[in-house]
């Protein structure tokens, strides 16, 4: 799968700073779970969004530099690939202002019918959604 890339930009709100002075790790995971979240209502039509959800199975994340109060950092992440009822996520954290990267992860995501609340395998047609379009 030829994934397409989903960014979000924020600043470091003073909530996200710990007793440390640098961004809680659970907030970084947060990032993750907002990201994807973000990502999925991007790229899902109403009917998807009505039909399906997705929940986590299992996050593997890797912390790699802080981040500070005010900074701005960017999330991207992409799905590397649709697997019977799971979808493969990755998301990196990285400050743009030196390329540094701070967090990388990676989700394991199960898709749910929201009707029956049981897992679903994922349909053909949804990689679509989420393919680069080459032009």
């Amino acid at each position: 799968m030829n994934a397409k890339t989903f960014k979000l930009n924020i600043t470091v709100p003073p909530e996200a700073i710990d007793n440390l002075g640098h961004v809680n790790n659970v907030i970084y995971l947060q990032w993750v779970q907002d990201v994807a979240e973000a990502h999925w209502q991007h790229n899902s039509t109403d009917e998807m969004l009505q039909i399906y959800a997705w929940v986590a199975l299992e996050h593997i994340i890797k912390y790699h530099a802080p981040a500070f109060e005010g900074e701005q950092i960017t999330i991207e992440t992409w799905i590397e690939k649709f697997e019977g009822v799971r979808s493969f996520r990755r998301t990196k954290i990285y400050r743009p202002a030196d390329q540094k990267v701070l967090a990388t992860a990676i989700t394991n995501w199960c898709l749910l019918n929201m009707e029956t609340r049981k897992p679903l395998r994922v349909p053909e047609g949804f990689a679509a959604y989420y393919e680069e379009v080459n032009q």
